[in-house]
């Protein structure tokens, strides 16, 4: 839409003057014919700015000029092109006050067309009997100029006219827009059929391609529904507290700052953070992870997650057309008008293909009577037949229904695609690069090693270490803090004389002697000699444990154990004092236990080559590189670094897709062929910025992102091909006297676009959990 204009139809001020925008139902508009149908109507009408159709949701947003128009006009071009609108609504001033997001379920099987249709099946199958099976009791009843009339005619007529009648309607709606569609196409061989007398062809084509249409309805209702479900994941009423008492009220009404009273159960109606008790809250409608997340004071809660067990308060941080949810909602329905590249090459084919098979169509009917002296009737019915071949329907819906199948397939596993053209960029991808920090690990320092010296234990270095740390800020005197407190280490000494000694360490007074706190560089100046430092400890093992001693015994380490824990990737603050070291603490950045997992599973789907890109040093990167298995890591890169490594990626591998933080990570993520930014739920900046947005912080999600993608290409091309081989087989059987039409409409128009939404709804089967 025009920027500077909402979706629910407020009026707001540009540049260019004053604008609205209205967002209005439209169900019956469910292909992308119609849609263009559709769109020719209102260009002609003198005030619209914009239009968006969006078929797969059947909604029509429209952007006027209320000085020039008025939304009645709007509606009007609409039903002015044979669709109705339904639902519309408009407040006192004229703008919309509707905010319809997808047209509303509609009863399909019991809606007056499927009935005109039942009705009209039902005399086909009396005129067939007494046609083929009662020949004996098929006695004239008219004459019409000239024509004979049996029973068996006039019940065939009888089912064109009310079966029909909705064809040859919207066919004329479709010649006064001049759009050469299916209902044009129909329409035309169904009056062309019952003019010569080919009753039966003309009663059998009427029905057949109703239930077509009521099937590709129902179809499209089912593609439609997956949409639907997520709209209603978010409750539309909120307890308040308000002057002391609690009411209900629309969840729309709520207002930033006001608090949100949530009981076991119940939906969380808005974004907000915990004011007021805990609780576990399912947050898989939002990042798609399965196990309840611990919910405490000040931590955030989103709209839509279900909670589980306690009583909460919530204060309240945005409105309800501004939560995370909405936005995913907006962003998913929204995707759909970024169109692949394949369903633009369906776009361009079928503005050919169309009308060269309308040609050959008149070609077949007319040629071989008219050159060759071949029966006119025999040649007429295969020239009509080749009409109803030339309809486009299944291969124009084959890309479309699977967009909207997967993106929202990917919004309910917590994985947000926004557009169809980055579906298909990612399954297509041959590199993944990843950031180090906040991506394949958890972007918090933790403390993985304790090695005491001399006769000192873990607790001493403890002690004196979070005695010194306190006093300090930093993101490693925090991590030291949050070990102390875990291992339940009291007592700590009270330091005095604190000096912050600019990237070195710490130091203070603590029992009237001086202690350090810092690199081992810090306590080599000291006078220390580290090369051959040497940890004794209780027994504890080396790999993420508490303590350096390879064994019960003792043993010494040979070579400094510090040197080997830099290697490894740890940072090491020394404890001691002029005199003595009390021992060192190791500190890192935790990878998360899901990207050794996520790194085998990307290789296994087909990912060539996986890079990781960081900032960090290279000791470090080289040991997590090890542990988690890419192919190739490139270290102590700055941001412009980063860039420059993806267009070696793309210009030594092809396209590449790039994860990060969505923010330190922008500029590598904009260059990728696909930008993926990690956590996104709650954040603004990730969701407006990024690609795809894994909405949890959960790098396990990629593979399953990958394998989507992968498959819906796949789904996409089986659809494309197989409509057009149906169509070539029967257009090729058509001359030869193979293809009927009643043989056309039900394989060629009413068994492909079944078939075609039956095969991307596969892709609403797959889950993450499996990778």
């Amino acid at each position: 839409m025009t920027e500077g204009l909402d979706a629910a139809g407020q009026a707001s001020n540009s540049g260019q003057g004053r604008q609205l925008s209205v967002r209005l139902a439209v169900p019956e508009m469910d292909c992308p014919s119609c849609a263009q149908k559709v769109d020719k109507s209102l260009q002609r009408v003198n005030g619209i700015t914009e239009t968006t159709l969006q078929p797969t949701t059947g909604t029509a947003t429209v952007t006027y000029d209320p000085d020039r128009t008025a939304e009645a006009d709007v509606v009007a071009a609409i039903e002015g092109a044979g669709y109705e609108v339904a639902g519309d609504e408009s407040d006192s001033n004229g703008t919309s006050g509707s905010e319809m997001d997808i047209a509303p379920p509609s009863e399909i099987w019991t809606s007056p067309r499927a009935i005109k249709t039942w009705i009209g099946a039902g005399f086909v199958v009396l005129g067939l009997l007494f046609e083929f099976v009662l020949a004996g009791q098929n006695p004239e009843v008219a004459s019409l100029l000239g024509y004979s009339l049996t029973l068996a005619d006039g019940l065939f007529l009888v089912a064109i006219a009310v079966s029909g009648y909705p064809v040859v309607r919207d066919g004329y709606y479709s010649a006064r827009n001049l759009s050469l569609d299916i209902d044009l196409l129909m329409g035309t061989a169904i009056i062309a059929a019952t003019g010569i007398g080919y009753f039966v062809e003309a009663a059998t084509l009427a029905v057949l391609f109703s239930i077509a249409e009521l099937l590709e309805d129902y179809a499209m209702d089912r593609a439609r529904n997956s949409l639907r479900e997520l709209m209603e994941l978010s409750p539309d009423e909120a307890t308040v507290r308000r002057d002391g008492d609690e009411v209900t009220v629309p969840a729309e009404d709520v207002e930033v700052g006001e608090t949100v009273i949530v009981r076991p159960g119940d939906k969380i109606p808005l974004d907000g953070s915990v004011v007021e008790g805990e609780s576990a809250v399912d947050e898989s409608p939002i990042t798609g992870e399965s196990v309840p997340v611990d919910k405490s004071l000040g931590e955030e809660v989103y709209a839509g997650s279900i909670n589980e067990e306690g009583y909460l308060e919530v204060e309240v941080t945005s409105t309800a057309g501004d939560s995370t949810l909405s936005q995913i909602i907006e962003m998913v329905q929204g995707a759909q008008e970024k169109k692949t590249e394949q369903e633009q090459f369906v776009d361009r084919f079928s503005g050919y293909y169309t009308p060269a098979v309308v040609v050959l169509a008149i070609l077949t009917a007319a040629v071989p009577p008219l050159a060759l002296g071949l029966p006119w009737e025999t040649w007429f019915i295969r020239g009509l037949t080749l009409l109803v071949i030339a309809c486009p329907c299944a291969f124009v819906i084959s890309t479309p229904v699977s967009v909207v199948s997967g993106i929202t397939s990917a919004a309910k596993n917590g994985v947000l695609i926004k557009g169809g053209n980055h579906l298909e960029t990612m399954g297509e991808v041959d590199v993944v690069a990843m950031d180090k920090t906040g991506t394949l690990t958890k972007g918090e320092l933790t403390v993985t090693d304790i090695v005491p010296l001399g006769e000192h234990s873990e607790t001493d270095v403890l002690r004196y270490g979070a005695g010194l740390e306190q006093r300090s800020e930093h993101p490693i005197a925090e991590a030291i803090l949050t070990r102390t407190d875990e291992a339940t280490v009291t007592d700590l000494p009270s330091p005095s004389d604190f000096e912050s000694l600019t990237g070195k360490g710490i130091r203070a007074e603590i029992d009237g002697e001086t202690y350090y706190a810092g690199k081992p560089a810090l306590f080599e100046e000291l006078g220390f000699d580290l090369s051959q430092t040497r940890g004794v400890t209780d027994g504890g093992t080396v790999s993420d444990g508490v303590s350096r001693n390879p064994s019960p015994e003792q043993e010494e380490f040979t070579g400094s154990v510090f040197t080997e824990l830099q290697q490894d990737g740890r940072t090491v603050v020394l404890v001691g004092t002029e005199a003595e070291l009390v021992g060192g603490i190791a500190i890192a950045d935790e990878v998360r236990s899901t990207s050794q997992r996520a790194v085998e599973r990307l290789h296994d789907r087909g990912v060539g080559h996986v890079v990781m890109l960081t900032g960090d040093n290279e000791g470090t990167a080289r040991a997590i590189a090890e542990q988690v298995g890419v192919d190739e890591y490139r270290a102590e890169l700055l941001p412009d670094e980063k860039v420059d490594a993806i267009e070696e990626l793309q210009a030594e591998h092809g396209d590449v897709a790039m994860v990060g933080d969505g923010i330190n990570d922008a500029p590598a993520l904009a260059t990728a062929d696909i930008g993926i930014a990690m956590g996104a739920a709650g954040t603004d900046t990730a969701l407006e910025t990024a690609d795809i947005a894994l909405m949890g912080d959960d790098i396990g999600k990629l593979p399953y992102l990958y394998r989507l993608s992968h498959t819906a290409n796949g789904v996409i091309r089986q659809n494309i091909w197989g409509s057009l081989g149906v169509k070539a087989l029967l257009a090729v059987g058509v001359p030869l006297g193979y293809v009927s039409v009643a043989l056309a409409v039900v394989v060629g128009d009413m068994g492909m676009s079944l078939g075609v939404t039956g095969n991307a709804m596969r892709l609403s089967r797959l889950s993450a959990p499996e990778d």
